[in-house]
């Protein structure tokens, strides 16, 4: 089962993270969502945080993990919201069980498929040598010897826990990670749909929803609404917090 963080009370809604992220990340909205009547569910996928290691990842089988936590805990007509990775594992639940999905929110993803873009991520986690390197400062120097940005390094450090009293680990499977490095990108299937009501949130910074993929979502979603959180990039959900949930909220109240 996926481990997951549940806060308050009212009709549940389930927050799916991105590749490489875990619950953690999403800690102070979840909080605001609860503070909304909203029973709130973060879950770490699988491979992700506290949740199990798997050699099998992929869309199919991260939606059944997340149908079947639905059925575990016996939630039904929830608000579905995924970011990126999350975003597309959110879509394919929504496809694939209707039924269960009240709303769906997806956050700068879009049904296309995305060609591998994270090579120098792989090629810092990979460098990683925890028996070299066996202080967050030497695991994070290293890191930055292939990433110059340091809001990815500090997302990545994140992941770093201590595993024993004398080793530190990344919490994600990164083994399964390195079998395929297509899985991620994989684009929807032309008959997969949803005509529930959806919306589509981009960031103005951020180059993963393009123009054509405006006129693609409809073709999967017929009720999708497409909106921009300003002043945000990929992780527009952290660089522009107060509009990203001003924008989710009222589409959940909305009736």
């Amino acid at each position: 089962m996926l481990y997951s963080k549940v806060i308050g009370e009212g009709k549940p809604l389930i927050i799916l993270h991105g590749f490489l992220g875990m619950s953690d990340n999403w800690k102070t909205l979840s909080g605001k969502y609860a503070e909304s009547s909203l029973q709130v569910h973060v879950l770490d996928l699988r491979n992700h945080g506290r949740s199990f290691h798997a050699d099998e990842f992929n869309y199919e089988v991260m939606m059944e993990d997340v149908v079947r936590y639905c059925q575990h805990n016996e939630l039904t007509d929830v608000f579905l919201m995924g970011h990126s990775m999350g975003g597309k594992v959110a879509m394919k639940v929504a496809c694939h069980h209707s039924d269960l999905v009240s709303k769906l929110i997806v956050a700068d993803m879009s049904p296309k498929g995305y060609k591998p873009h994270h090579q120098s991520i792989m090629q810092a986690l990979n460098a990683v040598d925890f028996t070299v390197q066996t202080t967050r400062t030497e695991i994070e120097d290293k890191v930055r010897e292939y990433i110059d940005d340091e809001g990815v390094v500090q997302f990545l450090m994140k992941n770093v826990y201590r595993q024993t009293p004398d080793k530190l680990a990344f919490r994600f499977n990164l083994a399964a990670f390195n079998a395929d490095d297509r899985a991620i990108g994989e684009a929807l299937k032309e008959d997969e749909r949803y005509d529930g009501p959806t919306l589509f949130l981009k960031g103005e910074q951020s180059n993963y929803i393009t123009k054509e993929d405006e006129t693609l979502i409809p073709k999967h979603f017929k009720n999708a609404t497409i909106q921009t959180v300003s002043n945000a990039g990929h992780w527009l959900h952290a660089e522009n917090p107060d509009e990203f949930y001003q924008l989710t909220i009222d589409f959940i109240e909305k009736s």
